[in-house]
């Protein structure tokens, strides 16, 4: 791995400092942080007034996190610092030119790191490379598509090609980008909530009929008892701690459950309250259960147990006209709960007995209970299993469809909730393909497409010759690193939408292209006039987002005219699709999607009032659209991955500098390291039984079947992480992530499971 172009492998850590893991979240730390990106890469006119329109009514949604916007009044700052910093990287005033490209080959640009390639600015033109050459070189617009059309007429199956979604494209982008795809005859559709939340979405489908959430902010801001699982959003999404800061002060009881203590779950200095961003602050959780990496199931298991037990005593503790009258299979549950070994329990958690009693008791204690997750419930092996255990707490309650109670997965990127809404999947239900055919007159294939992990497959093995990415860094966010870069080699053509340089651009197919568009906070002008997209929060929230800046570049475009290019340079004398009026005017796509999603009803009208509106959600509403027309309980049988002997479990986290593969900073000021990112957190114990001492340089190995991944020269650092578990900022740890390890049903790697040995650097 020291000589891939994806390990960026240091020869010195000069820049390393450290501190004390921090007490609090927010705080003036925050605000000196976004005000110090932002006048650095846009400045302060141009910055000024990005942030002046982010998440405001008739303003431009964030392109950074998918967390809801208030119903209401909204505050003249309505961002977090990574908005913040997300928006300083895209309104920047740095260009990514001809003589960039000139100057620099791919292989010198692979040498660089992630955070240099950001640090490069927007990319301002179309640019190809060619078969066996070394730099990028400007193409137009019109030949880019004359290319891509031309690859994708000569394949022998539509199916050769994949086309990849990131969740920051807009519904109408995203919407017509699966017409295309479906129109030219396939369902390869990965995207992002393959690597993310699809263990979320198959958990609830099968618990609760929906695959989506089934709370509010409303209901957060008034629950009596939040879990915060698995996350840390203090890092990924900075503007829930204002309304778990508003739940805390309404009276909640908040319970952080994670392997890491993290700053933003213990207290949180609101940078809009003077008394806070002087040194106030407000306590978050009440309290932590630090739990094993990947212990959640067998909690969640001690939970249940004891609730069952104070069911036997007290008549008040299940909710059982709720179990009678909306769910199934609570007698199976019952039974395999019951059958649980306590100390078996709470050897695999991690958490004590004490501390699954005080949890199943405070169930049992209040009424409307909400429980949040993110990916450190969704990335292991048992993760559908652990969701669906986690569900059946809820039902036992009759938590769930009534005001201040439900199921929160805390998604990730600012559409990938709607991009999903308007297709973008591999496996769709025959109503909507029917709706599609009948909207455009096309025949909607069947056949199962590509997820994220078929379609590296597929490239390897030569069956995927077209890889097309609609946004995102498609090398850096998938598992196994190495194998993807030789997957991705194998393709005929390679192309990626993009607004700023990523390694996904520099391992490439026999052929390349980057295809540079518009940012969330750039002017839309099409012939109809100014134009403005929608999405979908991660409380089925759709609203509009316009942008108003001058954009960065003259040759750029929008990913909905990239979209019409690409069909009209594909599809030829078949196409049957005015893609042209759709370029034109984006209220004529929305008109469309009103015809083949439900829930959609007078789209453009709708969306248009302030605040847009919620989508339906027939979970909120105690209608259950399972096999079974209720709610369903789970008697899973107990999965958990522990550390084998002589490895560590280690997971793979953010740095507060950073949203997902996006790198602004290399400081991680919440755990107190600075300077550097290829670092290892280690309990000391394990540290001390390896003998390594503090800031030891180590190679860390990765094991499964009978594959070794290595990663050269990173730093262990003592943390406070429970023994036997480590973790690794991603994308730098991906590498060491299995292809074939991942979720069961969900397919979602396993990055939160990884088996790994450890050694001394040159020993």
């Amino acid at each position: 791995m020291s000589d891939s172009p994806n390990s960026n492998t240091p020869e010195s850590f000069e820049e390393l400092s450290r501190s004390e893991p921090a007490d609090k979240a927010g705080g003036s730390g925050a605000v000196v942080s976004s005000l110090k990106n932002v006048l650095q890469q846009s400045g302060l006119l141009r910055g000024g007034k990005a942030l002046a329109m982010l998440n405001q009514k008739g303003g431009f949604d964030c392109p950074s996190c998918a967390w809801p916007d208030p119903d209401g009044k909204r505050s003249p700052s309505e961002f977090c610092e990574n908005g913040a910093k997300a928006v300083a990287s895209e309104t920047t005033r740095r260009l990514v030119t001809t003589t960039f490209f000139e100057k620099y080959s791919v292989v010198e640009l692979a040498e660089q790191s992630d955070y240099w390639h950001d640090q490069q600015g927007r990319i301002e033109q179309p640019f190809y490379l060619p078969e066996g050459e070394t730099h990028y070189e400007p193409i137009s617009w019109e030949n880019a598509f004359e290319k891509i059309g031309g690859h994708l007429r000569n394949l022998g199956d539509p199916n050769e090609a994949i086309f990849y979604t990131s969740g920051r494209t807009s519904n109408e982008a995203a919407f017509l980008y699966q017409l295309f795809a479906r129109t030219f005859g396939t369902n390869n559709l990965p995207d992002c909530s393959n690597m993310c939340h699809e263990s979320s979405g198959l958990a609830l489908k099968q618990s609760i009929g929906v695959a989506k959430g089934t709370v509010s902010l409303e209901d957060i801001h008034n629950a009596e008892l939040l879990l915060i699982i698995g996350q840390n959003p203090g890092t990924n999404h900075p503007r829930m701690l204002s309304s778990l800061q508003e739940a805390k002060e309404n009276g909640a009881r908040i319970i952080s459950i994670n392997p890491l203590q993290e700053a933003g779950l213990k207290a949180f200095a609101h940078p809009q309250r003077m008394s806070q961003l002087l040194g106030g602050k407000t306590e978050i959780a009440d309290d932590f259960i630090c739990l094993k990496t990947n212990g959640d199931q067998a909690l969640f298991k001690g939970v249940a147990k004891r609730i069952l037990e104070n069911a036997r005593t007290r008549s008040d503790v299940l909710d059982t006209d709720f179990i009678e009258n909306f769910a199934n299979g609570f007698e199976v549950f019952r039974a395999k709960t019951d059958s649980e070994d306590w100390d078996e329990l709470v050897r695999l958690s991690g958490a004590t007995r004490e501390q699954m009693e005080m949890l199943g008791d405070a169930f049992c204690e209040n009424e409307r209970i909400i429980s949040c997750w993110a990916m450190g419930l969704t990335q292991h092996r048992n993760a559908v299993a652990t969701i669906q255990e986690l569900s059946n707490l809820h039902l036992m309650r009759g938590a769930i469809g009534k005001y201040g109670a439900g199921l929160c997965p805390v998604r990730g990127h600012s559409n990938v909730q709607g991009d999903r809404t308007m297709g973008i999947c591999e496996i769709m239900p025959e109503a909507f393909h029917r709706s599609l055919e009948s909207a455009f007159g096309i025949k909607s294939p069947r056949e199962m497409g590509h997820h994220v992990v078929d379609a590296i497959r597929a490239m390897k093995a030569g069956n995927g010759k077209v890889f097309f990415a609609m946004g995102g860094n498609f090398l850096s966010a998938s598992p196994d690193t190495d194998y993807t870069a030789e997957a991705l080699g194998n393709c005929d053509l390679t192309v990626h939408v993009s607004t700023k340089l990523n390694r996904s651009h520099l391992i490439t197919g026999k052929e390349a292209l980057i295809l540079p568009c518009l940012g969330r906070s750039e002017r839309d002008e099409q012939k109809s006039g100014l134009q403005w997209i929608t999405v979908e929060n991660s409380m089925g929230i759709v609203s509009r987002s316009q942008g108003r800046l001058q954009p960065a570049s003259q040759w750029l475009k929008s990913e909905v005219a990239i979209v019409c290019g690409l069909a009209r340079a594909t599809l030829l004398e078949e196409d049957k699709i005015d893609w042209g009026l759709f370029e034109a005017d984006y209220s004529f796509i929305r008109d469309k999607i009103e015809e083949v999603i439900p829930g959609f009803d007078s789209f453009n009208e709708r969306v248009s009032q302030p605040g847009g509106f919620y989508l339906y959600n027939a979970a909120k509403e105690r209608v259950f659209e399972t096999g079974t027309g209720k709610a369903n309980f789970f008697a899973c049988d107990l999965d958990i991955e522990a550390a084998k002997e002589n490895h560590l479990l280690l997971m793979t986290i953010r740095s507060h500098d950073q949203y997902n593969t996006t790198v602004y900073g290399l400081d991680d000021r919440y755990r107190g390291v600075y300077g550097e990112r290829r670092v290892i957190f280690m309990n000391k114990v394990d540290m001390e039984r390896l003998d390594l001492r503090p800031e030891a340089i180590v190679d860390v190995s990765s094991q499964f079947e009978d594959e070794t991944r290595t990663l050269n020269r990173f730093i262990a650092l003592p943390y406070e992480i429970p023994e036997g578990c480590a973790a690794m900022y991603f994308p730098e740890a991906n590498p060491l992530v299995p292809l074939n390890h991942g979720a069961r049903g969900s397919f979602t790697p396993a990055s939160k499971s990884i088996q790994i040995r450890i050694a001394q650097s040159g020993a």
